[in-house]
Formats: structure tokens, C-alpha cells, sequence
């Protein structure tokens, strides 16, 4: 994984000092709230309905077992002793005393971390397959393009403040776990027929009130000008994006405005007035960023482990988990293995500090001291002998963390909501802790099959509802909490947008109507088919008959 070099050192303190002084100016009340508010947030720091949040970020979702520690030490010390982990693969501390915040800053500096650009109008997180670099599947890594991006991005001039947030993913692999359609800039990465490495450039995706999956605007972007056309695809936006209304400020309007050609072709334009200026990175920098990426020295093992499949044979949990869990690696007698952060009746995303020591602690000793988040919420160990299964999941199940529900229906995704969200409409995770208790049963998740639910508090689709096989919307109907159902969406390489199915619910309404829903998909379903695929077939008629009693 990429370690500071003595710039990034000094940038990071740098930032952490001046914060610092906002800080105290704020506390003894120089600065008021609203002239403190621009400068919280550029460091990561929300004012939530109860209290101050602060977004910790973690670049492409990569971070050490050291990193981890830290992260477990300041929900410690700081917070009420977990953290929340988040859609764009970072974590959240919904707790922290703002005296504290520039505390917890320089302890995250001390371990190469910090919370610049987690918030704002500027480029977020880069994210990407939490499996990238280890997985079976994949054309190339794509963190070390992450990296570079994160690194062109941080600061830019251009770019601090943007007409709205803005948001970049990229996967190296065919099946997409990134979700980089559902980004205002999406990249895979690919090889044309002479075998060089690009990129297919997407953009103008995303939720919130208008959700848009992203246009293919190049299918093959060499990969030695990846920056420059970034540059261009930004500024074409920054000049003409929306700044008078910020519901129609996010790149998917401009592009839907113009037109996915019209968009190619002004960035195009822009691009051959900048391509030959120094915004590239040369040979020798994308050679040194790389390096940080190499493959783990691994032993190639046998994928017969004799241990593993007498323990499935004898524990019905432990073969679940085997099947649901863990991930083929690109190394024969290795996997990944996707530690669940949704336990039945549990907050999705959440960790205690005492978990996060575990997972350290796990990761030190199995996986190359390195861990991963993913955009579903949920931690990963990559680089995992296949003979170390049996000890690493007695370890997670004593825990509460060996849930064998990877991709499974309780496999949530799920915002804070109004339990911590100021902009929210209603609750998310009591919600969601009651569809965990409701399908409490791990035969009859096997047998529903690989299904996604997504549920966010209001329209700014934190919890991605748009793109769930299911997705659960909470609105405000005349100061009553209100869900409304929605069916078909993928966050994958087939993306598509789910729709509404009718009226809205209430909370336990919401609940028996996502039952009736799975009812109707085991009734229909072929043999062997998921839900998603039986809902495009059928179509939403037959399941808005069962949960409403009408067509």
C-alpha cells in the first residue's frame, strides 16, 4: 500500500496545525458557526443533529492492521467506542467533542491518514473494488490509478470548490464492485487488442433526487493520459456546471443537459488544449506509485485443504460462510474474506473498538497486515491461506463478526438516517434491524439467494436505495416517517435504476412488504435464478399485486 513520502508528511501536519487554530478561535468564539462551517468541512467535520461527526478517509479503501489500531484507539478515547463505516470506504465517528477533533487529526497523521476532501464541494475518496489487487477476475490493480488520482486531486486549484461534491470510482475487473456507473466519473480499466492498458471513461452518474446512471463518453482512454482528460472532463464541468440551484448542481444535470455526446466532445476539445501541458504523471512516477503496489510474495497451495472441508461437513455456519464470504484469489490456495459488518439485528457499518483490534490482530498474523473496506460496509482480509480459515473464523464468530451473510438479503446497506443525520426524512437503522430479526434464519437466506437491499433516510440516497434489487426510501408524509418501496436497481456492471413499486409504508408495513416481495420471487423464480434477473423477466406487476392487492 502507498506510504507517505516527506511531502505528504508535511502537507498532512501542515493541515492538522491550521486546523488546530480554527479550532480554539472557534471555542473561545472569534469564529462563528457559520464562518467555521466552510473550514470544518474542508477537514472532514459535519454538524450532525447531535453532535459533530468527523469522516476519517481512507483512500481506495486500503489501509494497514497499524491504521486499523488507530482507528480502534480513537473510538477509544474519543467517541463512545466504535465507528461507522461508510459507503464511500471510509469510517465516521458520530461522537467526537470539536476541542478534540484536532487531537484526533494528528493521531491519524501520526499513521499516514487524515480527513481531507471528505467533505465539500470538491473530489472525494476514490473508490474501487475492495478485492482490487487480489482477486481472480481483474485486468489490473486499480489502486495505484487511485492513487495517482488522489494525489492529483488533493488541493487542486481548479478543483477546491466545485459547483457540487464530486465523485470518482474505478475497477480493474469485469464484474463491477465499485459501482462506477453510479459515479460522476466512472473508469474500468481495460486492454485494447494491442494488449495496453486504458481506461473506458464514464460519466455523469449518481443518486440523490435525479439518479442517472453514468455515459460511456470514450471506450479507450490510454492510460498515460489519464490526469490530462480528467482535467478536461472537470473543467468542462466546472465552467458550465449549475451554482444557483444545488439540486441541479451534480455533473449528471450538465450532461443530461447537454447530451452525452455533446459532453465527449467539448472534453475532447478542452483535452487537446491541455494534453501536452505537465498534468500527466511521467513513466518513472507511475513506476514509483506502482511499486507500492506490488503482489504480496505468496506461495502457490493447494486448494484442497482436507481441515477446511472436514469443519464445513460438521458446521453449517462455517460452510455458509466458506460459500458467501470468501472471495477466489488470484493466487491458487488463497482467498479474500469479507468480514460481515451486518449481524441479524445489528447497525450495518458498525464496528467497536475492541472488533477493530480483532481484525487488526487478524490481519497481522493472515493477511499481510493489510485490510479493505468496501462500499457495502463490510471490512475484507485479503492475501488468506485457505489453511487458515477454520482458525480465522472461530476467531470472527467468537466476536459476533463470522456472519455468513456476504451478498446475502441482510447484508444491508443502510444510511445513519434520523437517528444521526440532520438532512434525514426518517430512520434507516432501526429499519434495518428489524428486516435482520425478520429474516433471522440462515437455511432460508441460502435458499432466497444473493440479494441486495439498500435503505436510505431521505433523498440523498446515502444508502444507495436506487441501486438496490430492493430499495427502501424514507420520506416525510405530513410528520410521519414513510418508506417507499422500490424494486430492480443494480450497483453492477448491469447497472439499472430501481422503481418505485406504489404507495408508501409505514415501519412494519415496509417490512411485510419487503416479505410479501421475496414471497413472490421464490414462487417465480427458475431454477437457479436470483432475484434480480427473475424481477426483469417477470416484470413489477406480479409483485405489486402481492404487496398491494392490485396491478
Amino acid at each position: 500500500m502507498y506510504a507517505y513520502d516527506k511531502y505528504d508528511h508535511a502537507l498532512v501536519n501542515s493541515r492538522v496545525a491550521e486546523f488546530r487554530d480554527q479550532v480554539e478561535r472557534r471555542v473561545r468564539g472569534e469564529l462563528t458557526e457559520e464562518e467555521f462551517r466552510p473550514l470544518r468541512l474542508m477537514n472532514g467535520l459535519y454538524l450532525q443533529l447531535h453532535a459533530y461527526m468527523l469522516r476519517v478517509a481512507v483512500p481506495y479503501g486500503t489501509l494497514s492492521a497499524d491504521q486499523m489500531r488507530t482507528l480502534a484507539h480513537i473510538a477509544r478515547k474519543y467517541d463512545k467506542g466504535y465507528g461507522h463505516f461508510t459507503t464511500r470506504q471510509n469510517i465516521q465517528y458520530n461522537w467526537p467533542k470539536l476541542s478534540d477533533t484536532p487531537d484526533i487529526l494528528q493521531e491519524l497523521a501520526d499513521v499516514e491518514m487524515h480527513a481531507i476532501q471528505t467533505s465539500g464541494n470538491c473530489i472525494r475518496n476514490v473508490t474501487t473494488d475492495q478485492f482490487a489487487g487480489a482477486t481472480a477476475d481483474e485486468v489490473a490493480d486499480p489502486r495505484p490509478y487511485a492513487e495517482l488520482i488522489r494525489q492529483w486531486s488533493s488541493f487542486h486549484p481548479e478543483f477546491s470548490f466545485l459547483p457540487r461534491k464530486f465523485k470518482i470510482a474505478i475497477t480493474g475487473a469485469d464484474i463491477d464492485r465499485a459501482a462506477v456507473k453510479w459515479h460522476d466519473i466512472g473508469l474500468v480499466v481495460k486492454k485494447n487488442d494491442a494488449g495496453e492498458i486504458g481506461f473506458e471513461v464514464l460519466v455523469g452518474g449518481g443518486m440523490g433526487r435525479t439518479p442517472v446512471i453514468a455515459k460511456t463518453i470514450r471506450d479507450f482512454l490510454p492510460e498515460a493520459d489519464l490526469l490530462s482528460y480528467l482535467e478536461a472532463i472537470l473543467r468542462v464541468y466546472n465552467e458550465q456546471g449549475r451554482r444557483d440551484n444545488k439540486y441541479k448542481a451534480r455533473i449528471k444535470i450538465l450532461v443530461d443537459a447537454l447530451g452525452a455526446d455533446e459532453y465527449a466532445r467539448q472534453t475532447e476539445e478542452e483535452w487537446q488544449k491541455i494534453k501536452d501541458l505537465p498534468i500527466d504523471f511521467p513513466a518513472e512516477e507511475a513506476a514509483r506509485i506502482k511499486a507500492f503496489f506490488a503482489p504480496p510474495p505468496l506461495q502457490v497451495l493447494s486448494d484442497n485443504v482436507p481441515a477446511v472441508d472436514e469443519l464445513a461437513s460438521k458446521n453449517f455456519l462455517f460452510d455458509a460462510w466458506l460459500k458467501n464470504n470468501t472471495n477466489q484469489h488470484k493466487v491458487p490456495g488463497h482467498v479474500n474474506v469479507t468480514i460481515s459488518l451486518k449481524p441479524h439485528g445489528g447497525i450495518p457499518g458498525d464496528a467497536t473498538a475492541e472488533q477493530m483490534d480483532l481484525v487488526a490482530a487478524l490481519a497481522d498474523e493472515y493477511s499481510q497486515g493489510e485490510l479493505r473496506i468496501s462500499h457495502e460496509q463490510n471490512l475484507i482480509l485479503p492475501h488468506v491461506a485457505k489453511k487458515d480459515l477454520p482458525a480465522i473464523w472461530t476467531d470472527l464468530d467468537e466476536a459476533g463478526l463470522g456472519i455468513p451473510n456476504a451478498g446475502l438479503l441482510t447484508d444491508m446497506i443502510a444510511c445513519p438516517g434520523l437517528d444521526y443525520c440532520s438532512l434525514a426524512n426518517a430512520r434507516s437503522i432501526p429499519l434495518a434491524q428489524e428486516l435482520g430479526k425478520r429474516f433471522d434464519d440462515f437455511k432460508r437466506l441460502q435458499d432466497i439467494g444473493p440479494l441486495k437491499i439498500k435503505i436510505s433516510g431521505c433523498i440523498n440516497s446515502c444508502g444507495h436505495h436506487h441501486a438496490g434489487h430492493i430499495g427502501i426510501l424514507g420520506v416525510d408524509r405530513k410528520g410521519e416517517e414513510n418508506y417507499q418501496l422500490l424494486l430492480g436497481g443494480s450497483g453492477a456492471e448491469d447497472a439499472s435504476k430501481a422503481a418505485i413499486l406504489g404507495p408508501g409504508f409505514d415501519e412494519i408495513g415496509i417490512i411485510d412488504a419487503v416479505e410479501k416481495v421475496v414471497a413472490v420471487y421464490l414462487g417465480e423464480r427458475n431454477e437457479g435464478e436470483e432475484f434480480l434477473a427473475t424481477y426483469r423477466r417477470v416484470g413489477p406487476d406480479v409483485f405489486k399485486e402481492a404487496v398491494y392487492g392490485t396491478r
